[in-house]
């Protein structure tokens, strides 16, 4: 990462965020063996120019990572920029259109990755929700404030669709509703029959709140991984909210039961950070939620030996 001439403040304060990551434990990642994926709402980024040390800071807790999804991505993606030069070269960057209105709230979704760690592998879509017949037209049977957006990457022996959304703030009900379709659209999408990959990997910021919002969204057969049951932590800066999730279909249990946590690069100061900023205008600097992540096994050829073995008894 080249953080190049920087001020002496900024300088101090990556001292103290690097030692607030350093507190996280997240474990290197090895080649084509173990893939570092997180998911991370950075508050209304691009919406207002980020200061220089900001762009610093979100740049080194992004490049903790080989693989990361980024909700409330604005439309202009001047900082996205700025950050991506920090992180070097060989990072690169797959991104959704701006939802042009009051819901959408000129939000994408991005995923940044270092092609040195994963591969695109050519496959980048928003949902196409299914379409039932009303009269002459065909209507979109489920609707989202925004829709899902999906990318499909390799790395190690392992190929997979990682699948973003940002659900709707709005009523406690009208979430529960949307959650619920989500779970059916991600269902229906992974039994298509010619689906890119019937491996998904489901994250982004849901607004979770209660057990049954987030057993909305686990209906149809996703999970949550091993490492990240039973943690106490939240994913808002007070640490009591689980409004972000990763999540996956039991196909290779076995992938998902690395490390996880968050990144607490708060630790109830923002002032070691930015030193004139109290915690609200913190948050617009930095986020209001912790990036999420896990490690994921990424060299299953034996699994897929034992599946062939398997198949043939």
């Amino acid at each position: 990462m080249n953080h190049g001439d920087i001020s002496p403040e900024i300088a101090k304060g990556l001292k103290v965020l690097q030692e607030r990551i350093a507190n996280a434990k997240i474990p290197s990642s090895k080649l084509d063996e173990t893939l570092n994926i997180a998911t991370w709402n950075i508050r209304e980024f691009g919406k207002k120019e980020r200061s220089e040390a900001a762009i610093h800071y979100i740049a080194e807790i992004l490049g903790q990572f080989d693989l990361i999804s980024i909700a409330e991505l604005r439309d202009n993606l001047t900082d996205l920029g700025r950050v991506l030069e920090v992180l070097g070269p060989t990072w690169r960057v797959i991104y959704s259109d701006a939802l042009r209105d009051s819901g959408g709230n000129n939000e994408r979704v991005g995923f940044v990755y270092d092609k040195r760690a994963v591969a695109f592998s050519g496959f980048a879509a928003t949902a196409n929700p299914p379409r039932e017949k009303v009269g002459n037209l065909y209507l979109p049977k489920f609707d989202w404030w925004r829709e899902p957006f999906m990318a499909s990457f390799s790395a190690g022996s392992f190929d997979f669709v990682f699948l973003a959304a940002h659900a709707q703030w709005g009523t406690p009900a009208g979430r529960l509703v949307e959650l619920q379709s989500l779970a059916e659209w991600i269902d229906l999408k992974r039994n298509e029959k010619t689906s890119e990959d019937k491996d998904l990997i489901v994250v982004g910021d849901f607004n979770i709140e209660t057990p049954e919002q987030l057993a909305a969204l686990t209906g149809k057969g996703l999970q949550m991984p091993a490492a990240l049951k039973g943690k106490s932590f939240g994913t808002n800066l007070a640490q009591n909210k689980r409004y972000d999730q990763i999540l996956h279909y039991p196909g290779y249990p076995e992938n998902f039961s690395n490390q996880a946590g968050v990144v607490d690069f708060y630790a109830g100061n923002s002032k070691e950070l930015f030193p004139d900023l109290e915690k609200t205008a913190f948050t617009f600097q930095m986020s209001d939620h912790l990036p999420l992540w896990m490690q994921v096994n990424t060299n299953i050829e034996g699994q897929k030996l034992d599946e062939i073995i398997r198949a043939g008894k």
